[in-house]
């Protein structure tokens, strides 16, 4: 299909909660489940995330398991109007593991210099009619510049988004016992977990546990 092949990985409460608003990250999985999260990432080309988790968790997106340091994926941010810091996690670890920029033709040209200067790869993309970036144009730019397989990790609107785009081959659904309660931040802004697994598009593979959680893999058809 001339793009990547692309991993959803969602990590969803007891309460159907990915986060707490305004709280950056809350560990929804056990420490299983997050190793098994650094193995994905070591067997990926491409590790996917919007810009709404980059700026309110300030991730590092590498792989942190002994051994496997150097296994660090392509880190991809979906930044429309380039808003991803220059003093960002991310962004200052640019010269160790490679980061690359989707963004739009709207984007500051002084915040693209910005961050090209400190190590940024960026990656144009149109943008459609809502002002969102185009998903399957972003992916063949991926494909073309090597990227055979994505682990979407981050944040609902752009799982929503690969969903709706129909841009997910595979899905790894991990459910956790931890409830996050009052402020919690939705796994999916339409829709819940159970739908998915119901989703006729896709097959359940397995169904196992991972520590206190349990982890769903599902395969797209056809």
């Amino acid at each position: 299909e001339g793009r990547p092949h692309v991993r959803l990985k969602l990590a969803v409460s007891a309460d159907g909660f990915v986060g707490r608003r305004a709280e950056g990250f809350v560990a929804i999985s056990g420490e299983t489940a997050r190793r098994h999260a650094h193995v994905l990432r070591s067997v990926t080309d491409g590790i996917l995330v919007g810009i709404g988790t980059a700026l309110a968790d300030d991730p590092l997106l590498t792989c942190r398991l002994p051994g496997l340091e150097g296994r660090s994926p392509v880190r991809v941010v979906l930044d429309t109007h380039a808003r991803l810091p220059v003093d960002s996690a991310l962004v200052r670890s640019a010269g160790q593991v490679p980061l690359w920029l989707a963004t739009g033709a709207t984007a500051d040209a002084f915040r693209l210099a910005a961050l090209e200067a400190a190590g940024v790869t960026i990656v144009p993309a149109p943008v459609d009619d809502a002002g969102r970036l185009d998903l399957l144009s972003v992916m063949v730019a991926l494909a073309e510049r090597g990227l055979t397989t994505l682990l979407a990790e981050g944040g609902p609107r752009v799982a929503g988004a690969l969903l709706a785009a129909g841009l997910v081959d595979e899905m790894m659904l991990i459910r956790s016992p931890a409830l996050v309660g009052e402020g919690g931040v939705p796994a999916l802004p339409e829709g819940d977990v159970a739908g998915l697994l119901a989703d006729p598009g896709f097959e359940h593979l397995s169904h196992r546990r991972l520590g206190e959680d349990t982890l769903d893999h599902l395969w797209r058809k056809g």
